[in-house]
């Protein structure tokens, strides 16, 4: 009888101890599963501040990446981006027609691009026109309309002390109707009736 107390004494001894093994097991699994799951944590919140940093220097230099295209952006197209038809000359920009057109019409179609026929009144400005209209008929914007010889510049320049390079006769109104001026040979100025059909050049100052 005490064999046998001391057997099942024995078995529920290993139970317990397999129990409590067991027991162990599972802990140490739970325990590396916990521990595993905080290290995740912890990388995900590592990469999660790294992408941070990185992403607050990428908006840093944005910036100035931007600023830089705007810099190449200004010495390939002084007049700007969009206006890359219109040719830069001593800080003011120039567009030269590809269609004629009269006087009154030029005059409007400049001023829809937010400019003026072109004031010339320099010995350098007359230089660039010349070589850009190469003998072709131009309009600029000079005309007599208001009072027969009395010459105006449509921005209001003084005519009278300012630069002029009319052709040689010319102004000589001929026919009594020819009001406005243009550029044709090597340059020089003429007068012409004003609903003649001519190139013409438009000139705005540099963009802000």
């Amino acid at each position: 009888m005490d064999e046998e107390h001391l057997h099942d004494d024995l078995r529920v001894f290993k139970d317990r101890n397999f129990f409590q093994l067991r027991l162990r097991s599972f802990f140490t699994v739970y325990l590396l599963l916990g521990l595993f799951f905080v290290l995740i944590i912890t990388l995900f919140a590592v990469s999660l501040s790294r992408v941070s940093a990185i992403s607050s220097k990428l908006n840093e230099v944005q910036p100035e990446r931007k600023q830089n295209f705007s810099d190449r952006d200004f010495l390939l197209f002084p007049c700007g981006p969009g206006s890359r038809e219109w040719e830069y000359f001593n800080g003011k920009c120039y567009y030269f027609s590809l269609t004629r057109m009269s006087w009154y019409k030029a005059k409007a179609q400049c001023e829809e691009m937010h400019s003026q026929l072109v004031i010339i009144n320099s010995y350098a400005k007359q230089n660039f026109v010349m070589f850009r209209t190469r003998n072709e008929r131009f309009w600029i914007g000079l005309t007599d309309e208001n009072s027969e010889g009395e010459w105006e510049w449509i921005d209001g320049t003084d005519y009278k002390t300012t630069f002029t390079f009319w052709k040689e006769g010319e102004p000589n109104n001929s026919n009594n109707n020819e009001d406005c001026a243009h550029v044709w040979i090597s340059g020089k100025w003429n007068d012409v009736y004003c609903t003649y059909e001519c190139y013409y050049i438009c000139e705005k100052p540099l963009p802000n």
